[in-house]
Formats: C-alpha cells, sequence, structure tokens
C-alpha cells in the first residue's frame, strides 16, 4: 500500500472542496467574503478610497489609513470596522503596516490574494448600484400585490 504525503492529501482535500456540502470549510468562507463591509474595505483599497463612475481602479490599489477608511465607509462602527480588517488580514487578504510615529501611523493595502477577490466584489458592487433602483421597483410591486 502507498503512503500519502501531505501535499498529497492536501491536494485530495482541495480537489473535494463542495460549498454545497455542509462540511465543506469553503462555506465559512463564503460567508465571511460576502458581508458588506468586507465588500466594502476591498472596494475602497482598491480604488484608493475615489468612487470611479465608471468603476475604473485608475490608479491601482494603495495603502489607506484606518480613519481614512472609517470616512469612506458611512455607517459603519469603529468595532466592525476593526474586526473586518482583522479577519481579512488572518484570511491574507490585507496586510496591515504599522509605522512608529507620533502617533503611530497604521495603514492597510491589498494583498495578491486580495486583488484577485477584489476583481470578483467590484463587479458585484457595480451591479448593485446600477440594478437599485429596478430592485427597489421590484420590491414594491411585490409588496403591494402581498
Amino acid at each position: 500500500m502507498a503512503t500519502t504525503t501531505a501535499a498529497q492529501k492536501k491536494a485530495e482535500a482541495k480537489a473535494e472542496y463542495d460549498a454545497f456540502l455542509a462540511t465543506c470549510p469553503s462555506q465559512k468562507l463564503l460567508d465571511r467574503i460576502s458581508d458588506k463591509w468586507v465588500t466594502l474595505v476591498l472596494s475602497a483599497l482598491a480604488n484608493n478610497g475615489w468612487h470611479d463612475p465608471g468603476d475604473a481602479c485608475a490608479g491601482g490599489a494603495k495603502a489607506m489609513r484606518y480613519s481614512e477608511l472609517s470616512r469612506r465607509l458611512a455607517g459603519v462602527s469603529q468595532k466592525m470596522l476593526t474586526q473586518t480588517l482583522r479577519n481579512l488580514e488572518r484570511d491574507g487578504l490585507v496586510t496591515r503596516t504599522v509605522t512608529p510615529t507620533v502617533p503611530v501611523t497604521v495603514s492597510y493595502e491589498l494583498t495578491e490574494l486580495g486583488l484577485s477577490l477584489q476583481q470578483m466584489i467590484r463587479g458585484l458592487k457595480r451591479w448593485a448600484e446600477v440594478h437599485m433602483d429596478d430592485v427597489v421597483a421590484n420590491r414594491e410591486s411585490y409588496d403591494q400585490a402581498k
């Protein structure tokens, strides 16, 4: 009987990921990345915090300070932004850089992995912005029919 190396076991497990299965770890990842604050943080970091009507990332990704992110993300609490950034850092989507200044400067930037996810998130965000009027009209129509 042939022995299986750790790399082979990992490859086999990866090939078996199926988000439709309750035990699949990808379900937890989908839960995390589908969060609205994750979507908005990734979008803010990718396009330097500026809204471009064409949704192009003209300047590419850029590091942003915590306070810049907080201002950009209207309605996010300090606790939620901190938790979101920590989770993104833990997942390897964002890097946190501390610069020893007075006061200390902390900035966040997308990693290569974060940039790859952000490309898809950007499309989702743009779709929501473009189709919001249609969704509102459909909701009103549905509610009136009930």
